[in-house]
């Protein structure tokens, strides 16, 4: 509750009690209302139907989202800009000068206005406000401390810019491109240093045996380091053991599998045998002798290393190996130091040109230029956030703080469009990402879904829409419709997913009826189906004796046809009569009610679908838009219901217009059922039922009752014997006397 004295007003919509905001005096004073009071309290910037430019401008922290602060933030800035807060509350797409309190904003207008040839105008509007805002960002220097190569006119300088970007990624300017700030500058141009502090150190002559070739000279014998100290080291293991210069030299195994190939200079598996031949006194083999795979290696080492260092060889011992890597050494150590930086790529020539104080001075100074003119472009951000909230704000409010706009039916910024599908329109449809991920929180919303995929001229999103009125009976996957954007553009759309949840009572109170019913023509389709492809079996199997009738064997004992099972058929009349006796039983008990018959068919409706309903108002209570949006990025604080009556107006059904007239005259419709000969053929069944059971005899003659015509066999029928008094039957008359014997 408030802790102030301002008097807040509070509307019920929803189920839950929301706050009105009725003038500027409730947008000063949100301030003061608990947060759990609001009925958001975090929304994303993308995917609602608010500009993201004016959402941009209100998040603060650049993190994507709107907070309660960020709204309280534009509070505190429309109270310091306008005269009359109220004034956010009214759709404007301007706002006159006159209306703002602040004068550097009202600076800020005139100088833009005047700059767009409209020094007259009294107000100052979005699209004056974005024209200006793109103009100046599209500038060379654009006040955000930022500079792309377009920002410099000098082109050593504009390349340094580009290089930094390259090596570094740099920031993302306000003109849209990529460029460099002082941060990213500093860091540039220390890695600069270090690469230069580097490549100095490498022109000392102690490092350079060889001068301009040492570097050509080094690289020849990195090439061929590893192998030859391989070939050396299996020469000492032949030395020490003779049977060391077989086993090292390469199996035959090996040899062998490199015979049925075609071989070349860059065969892998040749490039693994040894150097050279392995003997004991250790000669490497330079000209002559060399494993194929290495020959252009050896060729490269000897010219660059060898002939330099040591002159002519034919053979290379160990210890001349040992005094070539020893003048190289310092070189080697000198290479080993080299550091790792982000512009190891740059020429050296450039990058000492870089290393100069000329370049990062006049670097520096291009930035502060830039960032100078921070002033200027935030009062031309104070003019456009000024122009968007006084647009945008109120709407923000009514999405936000309450769900006035969504339960007034204006059209809540979470909402993407509507759906035609089966003959309704779904107003409550959302945009979504990924409808697996959305699914599993929106399914707690206790609302029937259907995800679809929407695509118009190659582009493919993806919504959630909620059935709120209705029955599902023809909402399936693959299910096509048209969807509106809120552009009025039309959607392809396909379901791919459904959420099943009640949609109604009435439905739910059909439910168990039309769930026999899809039971009952699912077991007749499929013993249907199964007695079609017996009779095809029992066809065909008829058809190939008869085409084999000649084979046959004529002295074959025929098959005997197969009795008829007593016990079979005496088991299926005594399950039609058990039915018959149910049947005739719930009849005569229905009929027995005399005037309370109307009574007893609804309890005995409401019985069997009672349980249906009460599953169904119960989800139906708690049907809440929250999960919906929560699953969307939304921080939703209350619940927002969707019931029964604002559903049929989220889900609106084909209805004819007023005054319309309809023809009942079709000249394609089904034949008329005689229904008159039915419905006598049904009473005529009902009390044969009824007579079965004896419920009739009272009124019939006793010639006709159902004891007299069916005996022990009536359901009414009791046993004499009985403890129980029933119906006895007639006495057998009395015997005649004997007649007297003739005297």
């Amino acid at each position: 509750m408030s802790t102030t004295a301002h008097r807040w007003h509070f509307f019920r919509a929803g189920g839950v009690d929301q706050v009105s905001l009725r003038d500027g005096k409730d947008i000063l004073s949100l301030k003061d209302l608990d947060q759990k009071l609001w009925v958001a309290l975090a929304m994303p910037v993308k995917g609602v139907d608010i500009d993201p430019e004016t959402l941009s401008l209100m998040d603060l922290d650049n993190d994507g989202r709107i907070r309660v602060q960020d709204v309280l933030a534009a509070v505190e800035f429309i109270k310091a800009t306008f005269k009359s807060p109220d004034d956010v509350l009214k759709f404007s797409t301007e706002v006159k000068l006159s209306a703002i309190s602040d004068p550097k904003v009202v600076t800020a207008a005139k100088h833009m206005l005047k700059d767009l040839g409209k020094a007259d105008a009294t107000a100052i509007s979005v699209d004056d406000a974005t024209a200006i805002t793109k103009a100046f960002s599209e500038t060379k220097l654009n006040g955000d401390a930022i500079v792309i190569p377009a920002s410099a006119d000098d082109v050593d300088l504009a390349k340094c810019i580009e290089d930094g970007v390259a090596c570094f990624g740099g920031v993302l300017d306000r003109s849209g491109k990529m460029g460099l700030d002082q941060v990213h500058a500093d860091e540039m141009f220390a890695a600069i240093d270090q690469r230069v502090a580097w490549l100095s150190k490498g022109k000392d002559s102690v490092l350079l045996p060889l001068a301009e070739a040492t570097p050509a000279a080094a690289a020849a014998v990195d090439g061929v380091r590893a192998k030859i100290d391989d070939y050396f080291t299996r020469c000492k293991v032949a030395a020490f053991d003779a049977r060391g210069a077989t086993a090292l030299a390469g199996q035959d195994t090996d040899f062998v599998a490199l015979s049925p190939r075609t071989l070349s200079s860059g065969d892998a598996e040749l490039a693994r045998l040894p150097l050279a031949k392995i003997e004991p006194a250790a000669r490497l083999p330079l000209k002559t002798g060399v494993n194929p795979a290495w020959s252009a290696q050896i060729q490269a080492f000897v010219e660059q290393a060898v002939i330099p260092i040591l002159g002519q060889r034919d053979v290379l011992t160990p210890a001349d190996f040992q005094v070539i890597n020893d003048r190289l050494a310092a070189y080697t150590a000198y290479r080993a130091e080299e550091p790792k930086t982000k512009v190891d790529a740059l020429a050296a020539d450039w990058l000492t040109k870089l290393g100069a104080p000329a370049l990062r001075v006049a670097l520096k100074d291009l930035i502060a230029k830039d960032a100078a003119l921070a002033a200027e472009y935030e009062q031309i951000t104070s003019v456009s956030k000024a122009v968007r909230l006084q647009r945008d704000f109120g709407r923000l409010l009514r999405n936000f703080v309450n769900f006035s706009d969504f339960y007034s039916q204006k059209d809540g910024v979470f909402q993407a469009g509507t759906l035609y599908i089966d003959a309704r329109a779904l107003h409550l449809c959302v945009a979504v990402v990924d409808a697996a991920k959305h699914a599993q929180l929106a399914a707690t919303s206790d609302a029937y879904l259907l995800y679809l995929d929407i695509t118009r001229k190659g582009e493919t999103r993806h919504i959630a829409a909620a059935v709120t009125n209705g029955d599902a009976e023809n909402l399936f996957i693959g299910r096509n419709g048209v969807f509106y954007d809120r552009d009025d553009n039309d959607w392809d759309a396909t379901i791919v997913k459904v959420i099943n949840h009640p949609i109604s009572v009435r439905q739910a109170f059909w439910s168990p009826y039309k769930k026999l019913v899809r039971a009952i023509e699912d077991t007749v389709q499929k013993r249907a189906a199964a007695a079609d492809a017996d009779a095809t079996t029992r066809a065909e199997g008829a058809g190939t004796s008869l085409a084999h009738v000649d084979k046959q064997a004529t002295g074959a004992p025929a098959i005997p046809p197969k009795k008829i099972d007593l016990g079979t058929v005496a088991a299926i009349g005594v399950a039609i009569g058990g039915i018959g006796t149910l049947f005739g039983a719930l009849l005569a008990t229905m009929f027995g009610l005399g005037p309370w018959l109307p009574f007893g068919i609804a309890a005995l409706l409401l019985a069997i679908s009672t349980p249906a309903m009460l599953l169904a108002w119960l989800k139906l209570r708690r049907r809440n838009l929250g999960p919906i949006l929560d699953a969307n990025g939304w921080a939703i604080n209350n619940r927002a219901k969707v019931n029964v009556a604002f559903g049929k107006a989220m889900t609106e059904i084909a209805t004819m217009p007023k005054g319309s007239e309809r023809s009942m005259h079709d000249p394609y419709a089904d034949k008329k059922v005689r229904w008159k000969l039915w419905l006598f053929l049904i009473m005529l069944v009902v009390l044969a039922g009824i007579w079965y059971v004896g419920k009739l005899d009272r009124w019939l003659p006793e010639s006709i009752r159902s004891i007299s015509v069916l005996g022990e066999r009536a359901p009414a029928y009791k046993n004499p014997t009985a403890d129980v008094p029933g119906p006895v039957p007639a006495a057998a008359p009395a015997a005649a006397p004997a007649a007297a014997p003739p005297k």
